[in-house]
């Protein structure tokens, strides 16, 4: 069965994950992680995308992000993706693939996941065991978003300047919500939605991006639809 491409709607936010081939490390040291980071920034300007959220771990990352045209996410991803692979292979005097396939996304409801989505991108190092609080990690837009430091990728989303009306109070409530955490249920709808490639949100959202794509955007029933019999009542 041919794979369906991949959901991608301007003006909404995409969750996305890239991973390493094998789930191989596609870092070496920390110049790796800068390079990378400086492919996306250079890149994402070039394609009008917004990044909102991300984390680089060792073997895959996660960025949350708002593409304004129909191509620009892929062309930013595959730019900054061939860019990086071509670095890497030099620098590691290796050659072959890096990456694992094509990138994974989905499209998610702002005004229920957005907020979540970027706790559940800051809280993967915790998760991971490599820290015990998300600011200790060096590879992630956290610093930025708490007011620690400042990161040029992070483009903050209107539900982020909502978290308050001063930059303090933004900041404040949003390591309030990290701190908070991600029930185990979310962080799983989160992941299944966005490697599987279904929009993640409510019914009426769902419908609503049906009617802007022929692409499908939740999964179908399985099986061919039940014929009715006019028999029974």
């Amino acid at each position: 069965m041919a794979r369906l491409p991949r959901l991608t709607l301007p003006g909404y936010p995409h969750h996305l994950i890239q991973r390493g081939n094998n789930r191989q490390a596609i870092f070496a040291s920390p110049v790796d992680y800068r390079t990378l980071l400086d492919l996306l920034d250079e890149n994402a300007q070039k394609f009008e995308v917004a990044i909102h959220a991300y984390v680089l771990m060792s073997n895959h990352f996660h960025l949350l992000v708002t593409p304004q045209t129909a191509g620009g996410l892929s062309h930013m991803m595959q730019a900054a993706g061939r860019s990086y692979v071509r670095y890497f292979n030099h620098s590691q005097q290796r050659s072959g693939t890096l990456w694992e396939g094509r990138y994974r996304s989905t499209v998610i409801q702002s005004e229920r996941y957005l907020l979540a989505c970027m706790a559940y991108i800051d809280l993967n190092p915790v998760r991971a065991g490599l820290v015990a609080q998300p600011g200790d990690y060096p590879w992630s837009g956290y610093a930025h978003l708490v007011g620690q430091q400042p990161d040029r990728l992070i483009t903050s989303h209107a539900l982020y300047w909502a978290l308050g009306n001063t930059p303090f109070a933004r900041e404040a409530a949003y390591a309030e919500l990290v701190k908070t955490g991600i029930r185990p249920e979310l962080r799983a709808a989160l992941s299944q939605a966005t490697l599987r490639g279904w929009a993640l949100g409510e019914a009426d959202f769902v419908a609503d991006l049906q009617k802007r794509t022929q692409r499908r955007v939740s999964k179908s029933a399985a099986g061919r639809p039940q014929i009715r019999d006019k028999n029974r009542r």
